[in-house]
């Protein structure tokens, strides 16, 4: 492992069931793969654990994508690789953590809402749609897609490993990640 690591947030954002989650899986073991320092928030156990207590009004959602922002911003300070998924509905509140941090990759998980729907394992769009989820994004409460995002994910054109390969060819460019010998 390169001891000159250069530490940066990765910050999956879109719609519940966009493939965040499982675009981030698949970038974290093939980081792991080759050896590198790196932490993985993701939005459902952040709020579990350091997010407790605050709820979804726009405040709250607000106030988490704050402090997961803190976090990354230390880890990512000291070298390390942070890959943040988390809906993070807010534009503003985005480009606050964007230029906290500086090092900053922002990628659009995007797939339009049906599709997202159509993959909901947990129900929540339905719970949304019957209004027993109040402020649920992409149903009651507003989604604003990244303007400039560094990368596109788009999971209902794309294979995993399309979007994955995506990520890592932006990271490469970027000079975060050393460019990979294709055999």
């Amino acid at each position: 492992m390169s001891s000159q690591q250069r530490g940066v947030t990765i910050w999956f954002t879109g719609l519940s069931g966009a493939g965040k989650t499982t675009i981030n899986d698949a970038l974290t073991k093939e980081l792991r793969d080759r050896n590198l320092k790196l932490e993985v928030l993701d939005g459902d156990i952040v709020r579990t654990n350091l997010t407790k207590g605050l709820g979804f009004s726009k405040e709250d959602r607000d106030e988490n994508v704050r402090r997961i922002g803190f976090v990354s911003n230390l880890l990512t300070r000291n070298g390390v690789i942070v890959l943040v998924a988390a809906i993070s509905p807010y534009r503003a509140i985005r480009e606050e953590v964007r230029d906290r941090i500086g090092d900053f990759v922002e990628v659009y998980v995007s797939a339009p809402v049906e599709v997202c729907e159509q993959r909901d394992v947990k129900g929540l769009y339905a719970k949304a749609r019957s209004g027993e989820i109040k402020q649920f994004t992409g149903i009651s409460d507003p989604y604003e897609p990244p303007s400039n995002p560094e990368v596109n994910c788009e999971t209902h054109k794309e294979t995993l490993q399309e979007s994955v390969n995506k990520v890592i060819a932006k990271l490469e460019e970027m000079g975060y990640l050393p460019a990979s010998v294709v055999a």
